[in-house]
Order: C-alpha cells, then structure tokens, then sequence
C-alpha cells in the first residue's frame, strides 16, 4: 500500500508540476519569450557539438552560443568583446601586433594555435603560425548572425586544433537580413566605420551581401621600457648612446575591409568571403623593441560550397562540401625590428626584415547519416584537405649568426660609413621554404538514446598527415535528463594540436630551429556538467573540468647557443566555471558568471603562468523606456601569475565597466547605439613573456598596456 501512494503521490506531484508549467506558459510566456527573442534571438540550439542541430541543454559538450540580437545588447563591436563575455574565456595579447589570444580553462601559449575558429564551419588556421595569423587586426560583428562555442576538446569530430575549444562564427543569410541595412559608427581613436548589408530573394534563390569600410589610429598606451632598453644598458658602460624608442606608444592602427556574399537555393549553400587589414600597426614590436615604422597587411579569400540534407533512401542521408582559402600575410613598410643605433650602432638606419608569406588551403568532405537503428543516429564524415604554403619571401638587412645579428654588406659602390642594405636572399637561405602538407581522415559518430532521458554520444575520428603520420582521437559523452529541470552530463575526449610550419621547418636562423620529426601535442580532459532551470525565469550552468597536456612543443637548448622546437612540455589542469541567467522581468535580465582555473606545469609543478586563475563577469541589461535598452558589465581579471623563474612583481589584476545604450524598435527604420568601454579608466594589462633561458629572458617588463577610457556612437538604416 505505501509503494501505491508513494507511485500516486510522485505521479500527481508530475502532473501538477506539468498543468502549473503549462498554465504558467499559456498566461505568460508567449509575450515574455517574443520579447526576450526579440533582444536576445534564439540561443536554445547548436550545431557544433555533434554536427546536427539539437537543444543546447542536451548537446554533449560545455557549450555557449551568442546571438547577433545579444551581440548589439551588450554593446560590442568586435568578435574579442563578444568572447571575454564567455564563462571560461579570457582574451590576451600577443606582443606580435596585439594579436588576440583566446585564452580557454588556462591554456596559454605564445600564438595560441590550441583554440580552432572556424568561419562558417571552415578552419580559419594559418599554416606558418598555427594560429588565425598575427595580423588579424580585429573582426567586427555586424554580419554575425551567431557564435557557436565548446569548452573542451573537439577534435573527434573538427580534428586539428580543436584541442582547448572550438569557435564557430556563422555569417548572416538572407533569412536574417530581409531587406537592406546601412550603418556608420564613429568614436574614440580617430575610429571610423561604415558597412551595408542586404538579403533578399530573387526568385528561389536566397541572395546575402556584406561590405564594410573601416580605419582607426587604435590607441597609443605607452610602453615605459622595451628589451632595446635592456641592451642599451648592456652597452652603456662602452659609451653607446642609447637607442631605444622607449618611453613610447604602442601601435595599434589599421584599415579595414571586409565583404561577403552568400547564395543559397534549397539545400545549396555558395559562400564567398573577403578580409583585406592594411597598414597594420604592430603593437610594440614584434622583436621585442617598439617599431614605430613597420606595417603589416593579411589578406584573406574564403570561398565554400555545401550540399546538404540530400536524401538517399528514408533511413540515410548525406552531405557534401568543398572550401577554398587563400592568405597572405606582407611587410610593405619593413619591420624595424631593433631601432636606429641598435647593437653598439651597427645599425645606423635599424634592424630591418620583413618575413612574407602565401598560402592557399583546398578542403573536400562528405558526411552520411544513418537513423534505421532504433533510437539512434550514426554519423560517417571523411574528408581530404590539401594546404599549401607555396611562396616564403624575406627582406632584411642582416645575418644571424651565434654571436648575434651581422649587418649585410654595403652596396659595392657605397662609401664608408654606409648602411646595411636591404637584400632578398635566395629562398633557400631565407626564414622558411615552402611547405606542403596533406590530411586524410575519417571519423565515426553514435548518438545512442539507450534509456528514457539518457543520451550516449561516442565517437573517434583518424587524421593522416604526410608529414608527421597519424593521430587518433575518441570522445565519449554521457547526457542524463536527471529531472525536469535538471540535466546532467559526463564528457570525455582526446584532443590534438599539429605542428606550425614554422615549429616543423625553420631554418637559416641559429637561435631557434625547426624540428621536422616533431608529433602533435594532445590533450585528455574529463568534464562534468549540470543545466538547471531553477526557477521558469532562472538559468544555472555549472561545469567540471580536468585535463592533462602532453608533448607539448616548447624550444629547448640543442647545444651551441641554439634552440629547437621539441615535444618536450606536459601540464595539467582543472577548474569550474559558474554561469547564472535571471530574467526578472520583460524589461530586466541580469547575467553572471565565475570561472576558476589553475594550470601547473609539470616540469616545475609551478603555477604555468599568465592565464588568470579567478575570472568574473557580470552584465545587466535594462528597458528603461519604450524601445531603449541600457546595459552594463563589469569585468574583472584577476590572479595571474609568472611564469617560472619570472622575479618580475605579481601581473596586477583589472576590473573595466562598460555601459552601452540603444534603441530596440522593431521594425523602426532608424537605430542608434552609444557606448563607454572601460568606464573608469582603469589601467588594464596582459603579461608579456618570459623566455627562460634567453640572455634577456624579459622584452617588455611592465608588460602589455591595453586601451584605456573610449567611447562611440552609432547609427543604422533598414529599408
């Protein structure tokens, strides 16, 4: 009798629950969703996790998704704005132009090639880095429809680089545009913007297109000492005048054009894509000396074709696609990579080189769904893509050799005292040559619903590269639907980081060499996850997380005053990252969230450095009249420590406000925005490296200066 009761007691406390939600729901939520939709869009579903769109509550990965409707709340203007507002993510700085570093759980490098980006599901990897390219001079979001994101490992299902986590910047079709909208944005740092976007139909075919101008003199911190400061002093005592540019400013600068055209008819998809970024500043320098003269441009043409959802019988279904990348990467102003007087004045004009590059990238893939197995779904992907760095070109007025740089001769008919000339060595005796590589592989993917309200998704995929051979890689995620507002789950995954062209086959430079017997790096990380609805109005996300790194490819001496790229480095990490969503109202959503790391490298079991351990964010958003919207966040890094072996002080912690204002009318033709970053003008820094080892392991010593108080306003057209 009492099993009886317990049985109706339980079935009646369900069914309440349900007629509560679902007479809450008829009375309620329709309006408040439509209005939260309309200022938030539709962030209940992704695609990156298993490559088939599934609620984000359920997918078998710590995922995120943004939104273009969330992207225009919170005020942002550039894709690194929209990512430090994810639980887990912290962007850094690269000293080489400022490059964003997309810092996930703690994992930090000097490029960061461990974090994919794919553009369109397209692998933005560059192949002499490894990374997005040094001269990535920003990406503005005005033709962003969504940013699918995963903390954690992908690589059983998107292969190389996956390895920290994977993001995915999906472009606006004509479904999101449906008309024509004209914008222009003005503000700090002499920063000007204008772009166009348009979606229509043309018959049955569905016609995009994006363009957008952009200039900015970026903003100036300046850097108080640089490692010329450092050599100046080594020479001082030999009455060498100093050289250094320090005390001065950062260069941070750069024009911008960006275009896109997407055509889709039925399942059909044409892309094409263009990023031109010209007069580059580089930041302070990428030798570790401030470079007031050089500039850099990237350019990049994307171009991807994909036939989807083609039906084969009732119980298969099958996918194709094919993608074309081509970038460059140049030096029309050389790089000053010491200053004038450099090196007891062996370099009266400076140190001068410019390093250039041409790749091009083919991927071809087909994926095929099974779904005749009860209450599962099979997925088969295999894929063969070709990269090739055909062209390296060098320019430079000097020779390294162990006892340091030698100047190039000067022109035979120059007379003493003359300066170095500017050369272009044969490519063999320059930086790199070039390079071609090939991958092959094929993977695997279950999607097993073996019980009521338990998911297992398991899968493994096999890359085979022509250089290094292969590397395979499993995943297994375990998703439970514990209760009605509680959804638990249990991941695994093995991850793989290949070898940049540059870490592989550098050459003709004794200080650092390339190493072409060199493995991946991998990674094997163990997460939990819990979703709860906690209230019909209130989100609670909590994450688990461990990992362990091994080969990981760092210089290591090889005797003679040289180094050279080894697997030689092993580190572990854990960490939780705590994210809570409370809308309290039609008019009022408040958002925060926690994330703690702590990352020891094993070779010292010392802290590994730079990533903060403590990361806090919080954001409010709030209609405070018919049509506007006004939110604020705050920011706050903290907890970064040195590197082992840095005496340097402890990297100073920083807290930024930003608050943004803008119109949200609908179907109004106008609408305008402003915004304050960093309110209170805090002064914000990312730590500079540590090079153990180096006679001068330190380039800049009080490390990277980022932008202080800014501001812009902003206006935009739809007809």
């Amino acid at each position: 009798m009492r099993r009886v009761t317990c049985i109706r007691w339980a079935t009646g406390t369900i069914a309440t629950v349900l007629s509560l939600q679902t007479a809450w729901a008829q009375t309620n939520l329709p309006s408040d969703e439509d209005e939260l939709a309309s200022i938030y869009g539709d962030k209940s579903t992704i695609s990156l996790a298993t490559g088939n769109r599934q609620p984000l509550r359920r997918a078998p990965a710590v995922a995120t998704v943004i939104t273009a409707q969330d992207i225009a709340a919170m005020g942002a203007t550039d894709l690194d704005e929209v990512l430090e507002t994810i639980p887990g993510i912290h962007v850094g700085r690269s000293s080489q132009a400022y490059s964003p570093l997309y810092l996930i759980r703690g994992i930090h490098s000097e490029f960061n090639p461990q974090t994919l980006m794919l553009h369109n599901g397209v692998p933005m990897t560059t192949l002499f880095i490894g990374n997005r390219g040094n001269l990535w001079s920003g990406l503005s979001v005005e033709n962003i429809a969504r940013i699918e994101v995963i903390r954690g490992p992908g690589s059983a299902l998107h292969g190389a680089d996956a390895y920290s986590g994977v993001i995915n910047i999906i472009t606006k079709t004509a479904k999101d545009l449906r008309g024509t909208e004209l914008g222009a944005r003005a503000g700090s740092f002499k920063t000007r913007d204008a772009w166009m976007q348009h979606g229509s139909s043309f018959g049955p075919v569905d016609v995009a297109a994006y363009l957008r101008v952009a200039e900015t003199a970026g903003f100036k911190e300046p850097v108080s000492a640089d490692l010329q400061t450092i050599l100046d002093g080594a020479f001082a005592p030999s009455g060498v005048p100093a050289a250094s540019k320090a005390p001065g400013p950062v260069q941070t600068g750069y024009q911008a054009v960006d275009g896109g055209l997407d055509l889709g008819y039925r399942n059909l998809r044409l892309r094409a894509g263009y990023k031109l970024r010209d007069n580059i500043g580089l930041g302070p320098g990428v030798a570790g000396a401030l470079d007031p003269v050089g500039k850099g441009r990237s350019q990049r043409i994307t171009a991807d074709l994909s036939w989807n959802d083609i039906e084969i019988t009732a119980d298969w279904m099958m996918g194709l696609s094919a993608s074309y990348f081509h970038f460059t990467q140049n030096f029309p102003v050389p790089l000053q990579l010491f200053p004038p007087g450099a090196f007891g004045g062996a370099f009266p004009n400076g140190m001068i080189g410019a390093p250039n590059t041409w790749e091009k990238q083919l991927r071809l893939s087909a994926v095929a769904t099974y779904s005749g197995f009860a209450n599962q779904k099979l997925r088969f992907g295999l894929g063969r893509d070709d990269l090739n760095l055909y062209r390296t070109q060098e320019f430079k007025n000097f020779s390294l050799t162990a006892a340091g740089p030698v100047p190039t001769p000067c022109a035979p008919a120059a007379q003493p005292p003359c300066a170095p000339e500017l050369i272009e060595p044969p490519v063999v005796n320059s930086f790199l040559e070039p390079h071609r590589r090939t991958v092959s592989y094929v993977y695997v993917q279950n999607e097993w619903n073996f019980a009521r309200n338990w998911t297992l998704t398991s899968g493994i995929r096999r890359d085979h590269y022509s250089d290094f051979g292969g590397t395979t890689n499993p995943r297994l995620a375990l998703v439970w639907d514990t209760s009605l507002d509680l959804t638990s789950k249990l991941l695994y995954g093995r991850a793989f980081r290949a070898p940049a062209f540059t870490e592989q086959y550098s050459i003709n430079n004794p200080v650092i060499r390339g190493n072409p017997g060199l493995q991946p790096e991998t990674i094997q990380t163990l997460e939990a996850a819990f979703a709860w609805q906690a209230r019909i109005d209130t989100q609670v996300n909590l994450s688990l997380f461990r990992y362990r790194m091994k080969d990981i490819i760092r210089t290591s001496d090889s005797g003679g005053g040289t180094t050279t790229f080894n697997n030689v480095g092993s580190q572990r990490g854990k960490g939780f990252e705590l994210e809570g969503i409370w809308d309290a109202n039609r008019s009022l959503r408040l958002a925060a969230h926690y994330a703690f790391q702590n990352s020891v490298d094993e070779s010292n079991n010392q802290d590994a450095g730079y990533a903060p351990r403590h990361h806090l964010y919080g954001r409010v958003d709030w209609g405070i009249a018919s049509g506007w919207l006004l939110s604020g966040q705050i920011n706050h890094v903290g907890d970064r420590k040195r590197a082992a072996g840095d005496s340097r002080p402890q990297i100073a912690d920083y807290t930024t406000v930003d608050l943004s204002v803008r119109t949200n009318r609908g179907k109004s033709r106008w609408d305008f925005a402003a915004s304050v970053r960093n309110l209170f003008n805090a002064d914000a820094r990312e730590p500079s490296l540590f090079a153990p080892g180096s006679t001068f392991p330190v380039s800049f010593p009080n490390d990277l200066p980022l932008a202080r108080r800014s501001f812009y306003l902003q206006a935009s057209y739809r007809m």
